[in-house]
């Protein structure tokens, strides 16, 4: 009988695990392991460090869910993979044995790449709900003592909508405070031209958001390498096209959040063959490790390469789409091989995203996510806005529910008046 590791427990791996354990049967086990005990909806944070949201209304306990569906969890941190005997080492020594694993870890957050950077120096992060209060506690601070605020993408950044969103989310929330005359904002990315987006742009994404930004009276460097961060200053050296210093900047700041580069997390990085050298995982088209045959990986985890050669390097993102599209491919494949057939499932490495941008949004499609595109569509309006915070609601309903049915095919597309990719 096969026992299904599914480490990890975010908007792939809490998925991963209810649809696996949908598809087979009991004789077979499914286990669940993170690092906390709850799960976070990331996508709000931007909302919780501006006090739209608090942790109660985007967070839940994981057990219950999962033992309502006869899924094991262990909330503890995994330290050491070790392939070869299939086995995994926890943070209090505990080892955990495996038939199948599916890394779903999410990123490792690469503040130590930036001198100064990060919650624990002078900067601060939406990546997480711990951040996210943090970061609500800094901006109180702002309100108090209202000055320049920073928000934006470091070096190999791959993840750059939620900065944009939170520029907007903050544009927005000052001016309902009518305080937003008193705070001179910059948006600071590693991305080549407004509108990148880690995906050599989708459809006029640079045009729609260089018109929003100028709109909203945010000024922007592209093309920008942070160096480093001192308290209330940052130093970013600003390259040209051809990857020739061209500008140094020195800003000032009351208020700061910057987007950190990911790396693997160290227990996946250091299994030799298994990863790049940023610690994510070699895939094929099933979602299988090529040297692991038994290891699966989606989301973040994965190794994808840049679309393009930038001036400042940037990687690519992982929307939850493609997330979806992975994890479908996982389950179906494990069962697959468990049954002694061939793998047969591949994931369509779709994008679609839904940003909020504080009273109104954006969303966008890229398909498939890397260029050249059979489709490449980009609008904007409020309609966006209260699309996401429905959005929101329906996909922490559907994890306590513990469903494995397409959320993203289902409800996204069909309100995007989509019906179907492929």
């Amino acid at each position: 009988m096969a026992h299904i590791v599914v480490l990890g427990a975010g908007t792939g791996g809490l998925p991963c695990a209810y649809e696996i354990r949908q598809l087979l049967s009991s004789e077979h086990s499914v286990t669940v392991i993170n690092e906390n005990d709850y799960f976070q909806f990331v996508p709000s944070n931007p909302w919780v460090a501006v006090g739209w949201r608090d942790r109660s209304s985007i967070t839940f306990d994981i057990r219950p869910h999962l033992d309502r569906k006869g899924i094991g969890f262990i909330a503890k941190r995994c330290t050491a993979i070790d392939p070869n005997n299939n086995r995994l080492t926890l943070a209090d020594g505990e080892t955990v044995g495996y038939d199948y694993l599916v890394i779903a870890t999410g990123p490792r957050l690469a503040f130590d790449e930036v001198e100064g950077s990060g919650p624990e120096g002078h900067t601060q992060s939406i990546c997480t709900i711990n951040h996210a209060e943090k970061a609500y506690d800094a901006y109180k601070a702002l309100l108090a003592e209202p000055g320049p605020v920073v928000i934006g993408a470091m070096p190999m950044a791959s993840c750059f909508g939620p900065a944009y969103e939170f520029a907007f989310i903050v544009d927005a929330d000052l001016r309902k405070r009518k305080m937003r005359d008193r705070v001179p904002m910059t948006f600071v990315t590693s991305e080549p031209y407004i509108g990148h987006l880690g995906l050599g742009g989708v459809g006029d994404s640079k045009g729609f958001l260089e018109s929003d930004l100028r709109a909203h009276h945010i000024n922007w460097i592209t093309n920008a390498k942070v160096t480093r961060v001192e308290q209330g200053k940052m130093f970013v050296d600003e390259y040209d096209q051809d990857g020739k210093l061209r500008k140094q900047h020195e800003l000032p700041f009351n208020y700061s959040m910057m987007l950190p580069a990911f790396t693997g997390v160290e227990a996946v990085k250091n299994v030799e063959g298994l990863c790049n050298p940023r610690g994510f995982v070699f895939v094929d088209s099933h979602q299988r490790n090529p040297t692991y045959a038994n290891i699966f990986s989606a989301g973040v985890s994965i190794a994808i390469p840049p679309v393009e050669a930038t001036p400042v390097p940037t990687g690519a993102p992982k929307t939850g789409y493609m997330i979806e599209s992975m994890v479908t491919a996982i389950a179906h494949n494990i069962v697959d091989d468990i049954a002694g057939r061939e793998a047969s499932t591949n994931a369509t490495w779709n994008a679609i995203c839904l940003a909020d941008m504080g009273d109104t949004g954006a969303a966008f499609v890229a398909l498939p996510q890397m260029p050249p595109r059979n489709l490449a569509w980009f609008k904007k309006g409020r309609w966006v806005h209260m699309a996401k915070i429905a959005f929101e609601k329906y996909f922490i309903r559907k994890m306590k529910r513990g469903t494995s049915e397409p959320i993203y095919e289902k409800y996204i597309l069909k309100m995007l008046g989509i019906e179907k990719l492929k």
